[in-house]
């Protein structure tokens, strides 16, 4: 892309951004007649209004607004990349807040964080135990972890672990009791220690796939608990059957004190990312935590 083409983006973004050519033209740098003569020289050479300007406002037009999402966040990530070299000078110090499930926090965040800490003395860390869908902006978190299905379109996300899978399980003792399900339209039929979703306040679904289709399962029994621990701690005495992320059952399954069952149904889902709401004016601290919790696969 030649320079001036970027410059004339660039000439936009600030406009559109600062809804004011005043604004925009103080921030620049530029007098108002050069960053206006920019904007129509763009708009000719695209061939497409850009902006609407009245004596009182500057807004974008649809073309305008749906260019500002596309490049914007792109030049924000050049911006935000480019800051960080330069403050690679300054010791990346600072609480970065993050909230995530019991599950994530042991399974991705611990594993990676303990390591990255030992380098970096002045970052703190916090970790807020978060099992529903809090909403971080509100609640002033840096950043929150949720699986993939799960993020908010309008967030900026990074994977951080692999897929997931999710394993139907039960103790011995449950099974001299029960037979084993061989299909999950069995487990309306069972015993089934659930899970408290906290934010809505429902009970999970179980949820399993079978020749491409996804079958999701109103499960019942005795127990309820709001969160994974539990209940692999209820199963593992024979209260029922649980499902929960594989890496928690498999431990107790070579062991003989779980089985599994339904394996077939269970599939992978896409794994934990970190999310966050803007990649603009991010700090060093929070660039490095970012970086070290990235997945590789």
């Amino acid at each position: 892309m030649r320079r001036d083409n970027v410059n004339d983006l660039l000439a936009f973004l600030a406009v559109a951004r600062e809804r004011s050519f005043t604004r925009a033209a103080k921030k620049a740098g530029l007098s108002q007649s050069a960053l206006s003569h920019t904007i129509r020289q763009l708009e000719e050479r695209l061939g497409v209004r850009l902006l609407t300007r009245t004596t009182r406002a500057v807004a974008p037009t649809e073309a305008g607004q749906r260019l500002l999402d596309s490049i914007g966040p792109s030049f924000d990530e050049i911006e935000t990349q480019v800051a960080a070299l330069s403050e690679l000078r300054d010791k990346p110090a600072g609480t970065i807040r993050i909230a995530a499930s019991d599950y994530a926090i042991s399974s991705v965040l611990w594993p990676k964080l303990k390591k990255f800490l030992l380098g970096y003395p002045d970052i703190k860390i916090e970790l807020a135990r978060d099992n529903g869908l809090t909403d971080i902006v509100t609640q002033r978190f840096d950043a929150g972890v949720r699986m993939g299905e799960q993020l908010a379109k309008d967030m900026i996300s990074v994977r951080i672990g692999p897929d997931i899978r999710f394993a139907v399980v039960g103790a011995p003792s449950y099974f001299k009791r029960c037979p084993e399900p061989t299909r999950p339209d069995d487990l309306v039929r069972h015993n089934c220690i659930t899970d408290r979703h906290p934010t809505s306040g429902g009970i999970w679904a179980w949820e399993f796939e079978e020749r491409g289709k996804d079958i999701r399962i109103r499960t019942d029994g005795q127990l309820i608990f709001n969160n994974s621990y539990d209940v692999v701690t209820a199963a593992l005495d024979g209260f029922g059957l649980a499902y929960v992320p594989e890496d928690f059952a498999l431990p107790h399954i070579a062991k003989g004190k779980l089985k599994r069952v339904l394996e077939k149904f269970c599939p992978n889902w896409d794994g934990f990312y970190l999310y966050y709401p803007s990649r603009r004016q991010s700090s060093p601290a929070f660039i490095a935590v970012v970086e070290a919790l990235r997945h590789r696969a």
